[in-house]
Order: C-alpha cells, then sequence, then structure tokens
C-alpha cells in the first residue's frame, strides 16, 4: 500500500509584503489557513482595515493535492492579479496558505506587465518576510461520550499522546482530537480499546464502544 503523504510547508502565522511602482503602492498580507471559512474571515479583516483601496486582489492553495485553489483578480485585468499570487504560493511550495495584495492606485497605469510584476512581487515579499514551516496533516475527530467514561477517555488521550483541540463538557461531554493522518487507523483502534479497557486484539478496529461515538470533523 501506498505511504500516505502528510507533511506540507505552510506559514507559521501572518505575514506582510510591499511592492510600489509609479505612485502605485501594493500591499500583501498572507494567511495560514485551514478552510474556505478561515479565508472569507481574514478577507474581510483585510478589507476592513483598507476600505477605501481600489483593489483586494487574492489567491488561496489548501490541501495537499493542490485542486482546492482560486486566483481573484477582483477588478483588475484578468490574470494580472490573482494568477501570479498563485505562482507565487506554488513557487514557494506552500499550501494551506492564502495572500491578499491591497492596491492603492497611484495615478499612472502599469500596463498588463506591470501589474504582473507588483502582484508577483508583493506576494512574494510577504512570503519572503514569512516564516516557513512544515507540518504535519491531521484529521480532527470529535468524542461525544458519557460522563462515566471520562476517566478512561482522558487517559487514553494522554497515554496515546493525541492533541485535544477543544473541550465541551456540558450536557453531554465532547472532546474534539488531532491525529496525524497516516497514524489514523492505528490510533483509533488503541483509543477504542484504552477506553473499552481491553487489549487491541479483543476489539475490531471499526467495532463501536458502548457510550462513545467518534465522528470525523475536519482536516487540518
Amino acid at each position: 500500500m501506498a505511504e500516505i503523504k502528510d507533511t506540507y510547508q505552510t506559514l507559521k502565522e501572518p505575514s506582510e509584503g510591499f511592492f510600489k511602482d509609479k505612485g502605485s503602492k501594493f500591499m500583501a498580507y498572507a494567511f495560514p489557513v485551514y478552510s474556505e471559512e478561515d479565508i472569507q474571515e481574514c478577507l474581510l479583516e483585510v478589507r476592513k482595515a483598507h476600505p477605501k483601496a481600489r483593489h483586494h486582489c487574492y489567491a488561496w492553495r489548501l490541501g495537499l493535492d493542490g485542486q482546492q485553489y482560486r486566483a481573484n483578480d477582483d477588478g483588475e485585468p484578468s490574470g494580472t492579479a490573482g494568477r501570479p499570487m498563485l505562482g507565487q504560493i506554488d513557487s514557494f511550495e506552500l499550501c494551506n496558505v492564502l495572500v491578499v495584495v491591497v492596491r492603492y492606485f497611484g495615478g499612472t497605469l502599469l500596463g498588463t506587465s506591470g501589474l504582473i510584476q507588483a502582484y508577483r512581487e508583493s506576494a512574494a515579499d510577504a512570503f519572503r518576510q514569512a516564516k516557513i514551516i512544515s507540518r504535519t496533516v491531521e484529521d480532527v475527530f470529535e468524542l461525544q461520550f458519557d460522563y462515566g467514561l471520562m476517566s478512561p477517555v482522558m487517559q487514553a488521550v494522554k497515554k496515546l499522546d493525541l492533541e485535544m483541540v477543544k473541550q465541551d463538557f456540558g450536557h453531554t461531554a465532547n472532546l474534539q482530537i488531532a491525529i496525524r493522518k497516516s497514524e489514523i487507523k492505528q490510533s483509533l483502534h488503541s483509543l477504542k480499546a484504552r477506553i473499552a479497557g481491553l487489549r487491541e486484539a479483543e476489539i475490531e478496529p471499526d467495532e463501536e464502544v458502548e457510550g462513545l461515538s467518534i465522528e470525523f470533523k475536519y482536516t487540518r
């Protein structure tokens, strides 16, 4: 069976870049993102910060397969903004990344080649200023369980060294955990066995544990 690819390069934190040509200013904002919801929040943040800017062009790519992406020219001539920015995401070999470039017009037209250069260079500058890190692809699962299972659940999560992403102990107990993509099958099997108080050989990987449900939420 083929090995699961579960590492990628992204940004540790948001970064900024800048380019200026013939009075036009191009301010780039790059973000690590993990969903289209994240992307919309970041776009809204930039638009609120620059309500008078003439253009808010952007490009993003999500996922290891490279199939989730978008390049938006926001009123600039087709292909002069979003595509050059997307090209820089690929040139820096990044994914789960959004870059937004805000333009303030300086009064002089730059032409097609000038625009392509400006958007490409401002995006590249944001990536050059960024701290690029290698991350592991993880799937986040939500555990819903009876409070009687609280102790074995928490002990199992700790013993298997799984990251607790979110906790919600209300009417029912809810716990979100992150598991490395290549280790999901084994980790979930071990988790169920420990919660049920059994050895792994005594429980099937797809067997349910009474009082416990496990639901996939998202990949990050």
